[in-house]
């Protein structure tokens, strides 16, 4: 139900983007100096999102203070959070007439409280200038500021919280050198657990060179931890640095593992080639 990794299969290849409504989004994001994740992660399904209109909004600068393998994200010495992002943010979404806003972040961990202050004042300044916006937030772990942080991201509630594990635990020694498992896991539960009525989400790759019980083990234990939507997706290599894909996992191959994840009790499954963590993260149902 795999191809080894090599030339690019058919079913992980797509246009290059065009079009008025994705010309419309990078001109927007680009007038008010604002990243996305969906540019610096250079996400395959840029074109086919920023040509709907949505964009998954990457805040507090775009260095990261980790150096995951699997990540083409720049890392180094952070600026400081920029305190006019807030009001651009809300620009944006008013320009673009956002519904469902899904905000993330590098991690910070050179801030006291990893930068969780700065998240709930995007949020407050969105919802003081278009009301209506729903909002998903995609966080770091938090490694040294758990509750500190969930403490101050309550005051912006509701929201969606997602954070990542990523990939299977045996990986994080080679692709996720700065994280913990655990400690993840930790963050969703503490969520699920503080922020009652909350849907937490959590999002994993396939193709790194896990096997089939490993994967099962995570969604058993994201269920444990009280997690209610998931996302499966194919990894591709995003730079020349990263990561080489170990395997290209096939279309049905997802599919399966999206009828596995409802029979384990997720509420909400994603689960295809190029599912990622923001991809089509408004549908109350995913396709």
């Amino acid at each position: 139900m795999s191809t080894k990794a090599g030339k690019l299969p058919p079913w992980l290849r797509r246009p290059w983007p065009a079009g008025h409504d994705f010309q419309h989004t990078r001109e927007t994001l680009d007038s008010l100096g604002l990243e996305t994740i969906c540019t610096n992660a250079n996400c395959p399904n840029r074109g086919e999102c920023w040509g709907r209109g949505t964009a998954t909004v990457l805040i507090l600068g775009n260095v990261c203070t980790r150096n995951c393998k699997f990540c083409s994200v720049a890392t180094g010495k952070p600026a400081p959070p920029d305190p006019t992002e807030p009001a651009r943010l809300a620009d944006m979404a008013r320009r673009m007439n956002v519904r469902y806003l899904v905000v993330t972040s590098v991690n910070r961990d050179d801030l006291p409280e990893g930068g969780a202050g700065h998240l709930r004042d995007c949020i407050h300044e969105v919802r003081r200038q278009c009301p209506s916006v729903r909002f998903e937030i995609l966080t770091p772990d938090f490694k040294a500021c758990q509750e500190r942080a969930l403490e101050i991201l309550e005051d912006a509630l509701p929201f969606v919280f997602a954070h990542n594990v990523e990939m299977v635990p045996s990986l994080y020694p080679v692709a996720r050198a700065g994280g913990d498992y655990k400690l993840s896991l930790r963050l969703l539960r503490m969520a699920r657990d503080r922020y009652a009525g909350v849907p937490t989400k959590s999002s994993i790759m396939l193709g790194l060179g896990e096997t089939a019980a490993q994967v099962e083990q995570v969604l058993r234990d994201l269920r444990e931890a009280g997690c209610d939507r998931i996302t499966i997706g194919q990894y591709l290599k995003s730079s020349k640095t990263s990561l080489d894909v170990v395997e290209y996992v096939r279309p049905e191959k997802f599919a399966w593992w999206k009828d596995r994840a409802s029979e384990i009790g997720f509420s909400w499954v994603l689960s295809s080639p190029f599912a990622r963590s923001s991809y089509f993260a408004e549908q109350e149902y995913p396709r």
